[in-house]
């Protein structure tokens, strides 16, 4: 066997199941890890520790699968426990499920060496010996684990200097743009949550030589999503703390705003989605700052939503939802009719109110804390993709979530909430936000569209496909209004949005 990606000098107990935890944070689907060493040498509190934290259950019962040869678990990952000590031939482990717990979630091998050859190549080995008083750990791989080793360690180093030593470390969340994030316990009872997000080279070229993130304007770095943090903060918005950061690394140490998110028992509430109608009405209200500080020197240019960023997001629709989901493949004037719509719609949205344009201004990003007073009460978060752009646009983001139904009624009141907040705040003009709501709405829906197909086929993720009846419903209601009859032609021709 070549040189250990990793080697490290475990003390104790506690730093066995920092290991663990350090594991189980990235931890993914098909991963599997072998455990070996004597009788003694810690596997067993290696073992039991990373499933703990897998399922955030710190009490959760982890016997020994010594007899039933495996155990399942429920968790972000499930994970099954092998131990193959009784096995007597290789081929058993098909008999026992081994394959396919690979297929279904993550693995977990004691007595690795009993499968005499059957683990994937790119299993991670961890070689556990004892050490003095404490424990010595080994541990080689296959591709990718040498890069997920170094960042996770390298978290752990960062948590202990930023004020965390010790931390318990909790899969929190992942999201489409790679980023994820950690729930993190400190000994004195404080949590925060962690935002690990490293730098993301542009794509290859998809337009005029530039890569989709470049010309949609979307953050590859983590200062977007800093100055825009400290500008929503300066103007009383409920954007979380920055307790610690990092840019350089791409790791921010965030307030932790808890689980109570605008969804309430499953089911929206009308009174969390009225006092974030009211929080853009407030955003929206006075006019917005285009340059940003940013921590210890240097600003951010809020980017523009410009005709390129506003084309190349509903360009997803016939490149992945007609031609992958629905099996269209458009003609040529089909396409260059739905780009002459859409650049005219753009037109006519510039000429509406611009602000601070949050992008995803929608329930997975809304936290509702009950303790603060007015608008403070809903809780920022996910913003570093925001532009300079319509102000009506996170309004529809938020009236027509993605994520959750929301009954024409419904949207209809989370409208009349902010229409109601900014008409008491001065002048303002009904009919110009009519408009621009329409357009902002179906542009929204149409790259979501097109973004979900994408996702699901070129991503393998088919639970985005769940939502596509849903948003396809609401780009239907803003196919509606007048200003947007010609690209409800377009879609009556062209590609019928029918149930």
């Amino acid at each position: 066997m070549s040189a250990p990606l990793l080697s490290l000098s475990l003390a104790d107990e506690a730093a066995t199941m920092r290991l663990a935890e350090d594991l189980a944070a990235k931890l993914a689907p098909g991963d599997v890890i072998a455990l070996e060493g004597d009788l003694g040498a810690g596997k067993t509190t290696l073992a039991r520790a990373l499933i703990r934290a897998i399922a955030d259950d710190a009490a959760l019962e982890v016997p020994s699968p010594t007899f039933t040869l495996v155990q399942t678990y429920p968790g972000r990952v499930a994970i099954a426990h092998f131990d193959l000590y009784r096995i007597s031939e290789p081929d058993e482990l098909e008999e026992i499920g081994f394959d396919e717990a690979i297929e279904t979630g993550a693995v977990l091998v004691e007595w690795p060496e009993r499968a005499a050859g059957r683990l994937p190549e790119d299993a991670l080995i961890i070689r556990l010996a004892i050490a003095g008083e404490g424990r010595r750990a080994d541990l080689f791989g296959g591709a990718g684990w040498a890069d997920r080793l170094a960042r996770t360690i390298a978290i752990r180093s960062w948590l202990d200097q930023a004020g965390f030593p010790g931390a318990t470390r909790r899969h929190l969340a992942g999201d489409a743009s790679g980023r994820s994030y950690e729930r993190i316990g400190g000994a004195d009872g404080i949590r925060a949550v962690l935002m690990d997000a490293r730098d993301r080279l542009p794509g290859p070229p998809v337009w005029d030589g530039r890569s989709y993130d470049e010309v949609a304007h979307r953050a590859t770095t983590v200062a977007p999503f800093v100055a825009m943090n400290e500008g929503l903060r300066a103007a009383g918005i409920s954007a979380p703390a920055l307790l610690a950061t990092d840019i350089p690394s791409g790791l921010l140490l965030l307030e932790d705003f808890g689980d109570d998110f605008i969804i309430h028992d499953g089911e929206p509430d009308p009174k969390r989605w009225r006092v974030a109608a009211e929080l853009l009405a407030t955003l929206h209200a006075v006019p917005r700052l285009d340059v940003l500080p940013l921590p210890g020197g240097g600003s951010y240019q809020i980017p523009a939503f410009d005709r390129d960023a506003f084309l190349i997001e509903v360009d997803l629709m016939p490149r992945w939802y007609a031609r992958e989901y629905a099996g269209l493949v458009l003609s040529e004037v089909a396409e260059e009719s739905y780009a002459a719509i859409w650049t005219a719609l753009h037109a006519r949205l510039q000429a509406s109110e611009q602000s601070w344009l949050l992008r995803d201004y929608h329930s997975p990003n809304l936290l509702w804390l009950p303790e603060r007073d007015g608008i403070r009460r809903i809780g920022v978060l996910d913003h570093q993709d925001a532009m300079i752009g319509a102000a009506a646009y996170d309004v529809a983001a938020l009236a027509q979530d993605v994520r959750i139904t929301l009954s024409p009624a419904f949207e209809a009141d989370v409208v009349a909430a902010y229409v109601a907040a900014r008409e008491a705040a001065g002048p303002f003009d009904r009919d110009a936000f009519s408009v621009a709501y329409a357009i902002s709405g179906a542009q929204r829906t149409t790259k979501v569209l097109g973004g979900f197909a994408r996702l699901a086929t070129a991503f393998g993720k088919p639970q985005y496909l769940r939502h596509i009846p849903r948003v396809r419903a609401y780009l239907r209601r803003n196919l509606a209004h007048e200003v947007l009859s010609d690209l409800a032609l377009w879609y009556d021709r062209h590609l019928p949005l029918d149930e």
